[in-house]
């Protein structure tokens, strides 16, 4: 990949002008300092946190600068095929601006960014299973009825509306050496790779990826797009089956490395944002932060290493999933299986137990159906809140030396 600014179909010209069409709706949002990733990298890290973007992710950016390009183009309306980021962007962008506006998002696409666009005025439809599909509907909605179709990446004008993010950081972190950012279609990298490295070429841009979906690793080896199949992932707004032509070529020219992180260490990022930081923000979001940590990218020697939170759209209950799963696996959260005898005061004297073992009880369930039991005898899960691992194998030597069966439920 180029270490030098090379000629572009974006250039920094554009983000700039780009900078005054958004202005006045998009919000310029913080740089925090992390003092927990700073100790576990042993490195100065600052998160960027366009999570708290309006509708919750850089796309807005974007979307703004596409419509202030088209112009009286729009009259009739935009459509766009999304994810959900980019669909919410643009329903708020078209409202800001008086424009009607049609979204396709895939079925299983998070609730809450399909409430978001239709509160906005939006008209939603479901389609499909991929941003491909809907990308589709959307240009064919579009021709059908005399609406401008705004891709979700693969567009100069919508790249360079990215980049405005990338001015941002040159100025609010004098002595940035680094910065991560997620990487889906790819607008976002490469808009910021363009903004800053046409400024400072010396600073690091690296990609970051998810394994589920994961198009630009080949794609940059092959020098074409490559699809790859779809992933269930946690991290649905960068879930891109197939690099743009555009944004390919972008990425290939600007940054310096794109990586690859588990689905299980964005998980985890995404507790540790949580908890930490004290922000929400969603898996596409987060993984910059996990490949911080997993080491798949190593911070700057020298200088701040910016890591780009780029949206924080997460469903409640994929959050609460996400952070019982992680309880368990610190041991603060116990799912404990056993038998008891079917007969008045059983259950009574192995709560008892758990009590004394200081352990909380936060559900207990009876299981009879579907499983070899003495036809006196009762299964019981108990759910568990413990102090942590050390104390959770002891609440289950408790039980285990008082003669009960006690099975870990993973």
């Amino acid at each position: 990949m180029a270490a030098s600014p090379p000629r572009s179909a974006v250039r920094a010209d554009d983000v700039h002008r780009a900078r005054g069409a958004i202005a006045d709706v998009a919000k310029r949002t913080p740089v925090l300092p992390s003092i927990t990733l700073s100790q576990r990298v042993d490195a100065q890290v600052t998160l960027k946190a366009e999570n708290l973007q309006r509708t919750g992710s850089f796309k807005l950016r974007g979307a703004l600068n596409k419509l202030a390009a088209l112009g009286e183009r729009c009259a009739n309306g935009v459509t766009a095929g999304s994810a959900g980021n980019h669909a919410w962007a643009l329903a708020q962008a078209a409202g800001s601006r008086g424009v009607p506006c049609e979204v396709f998002m895939p079925a299983e696409a998070p609730l809450s960014k399909a409430e978001g666009c239709s509160t906005l005025g939006a008209i939603v439809h479901r389609c499909g299973t991929s941003v491909e599909e809907c990308v589709a509907a959307a240009r064919e909605r579009a021709h059908e009825a005399g609406m401008a179709f705004v891709h979700p990446f693969d567009d100069p004008d919508v790249v360079a509306g990215q980049g405005t993010l990338g001015l941002e950081l040159l100025e609010d972190v004098p002595d940035v050496a680094k910065v991560v950012v997620p990487v889906g279609g790819g607008g976002l990298a490469s808009g910021v790779a363009i903004a800053m490295k046409s400024a400072r070429p010396e600073i690091e841009i690296v990609g970051v990826q998810v394994d589920a979906v994961a198009a630009y690793p080949e794609s940059l080896r092959r020098g074409e797009p490559v699809e790859v199949p779809p992933g269930l992932t946690i991290a649905d707004g960068i879930a891109v089956k197939r690099p743009g032509e555009l944004t390919l070529t972008l990425i290939r020219d600007w940054l310096d490395d794109v990586v690859v992180v588990p689905e299980d260490d964005v998980a985890e990022a995404m507790v540790l944002l949580m908890e930490k930081a004290k922000l929400v923000v969603e898996g596409a979001g987060a993984v910059g932060v996990a490949a911080l940590l997993g080491g798949q990218v190593s911070p700057a020697a020298e200088g701040t290493t910016v890591v780009v939170l780029s949206g924080g759209n997460v469903d409640a209950g994929l959050l609460a999933s996400i952070a019982r799963r992680h309880e368990s696996e610190a041991g603060r959260r116990l799912v404990v299986f056993t038998r008891v005898p079917d007969r008045p005061g059983s259950l009574a004297r192995l709560l008892s137990l758990v009590g004394e073992a200081g352990a909380n009880l936060v559900d207990v369930e009876h299981l009879r159906e579907g499983l070899d039991l003495h036809v006196r005898e009762t299964a019981v899960q108990l759910v568990l809140e413990t102090r942590g691992r050390e104390h959770a194998d002891d609440v289950l030597a408790q039980v285990r030396d008082a003669g009960y069966e006690a099975r870990v439920v993973r």
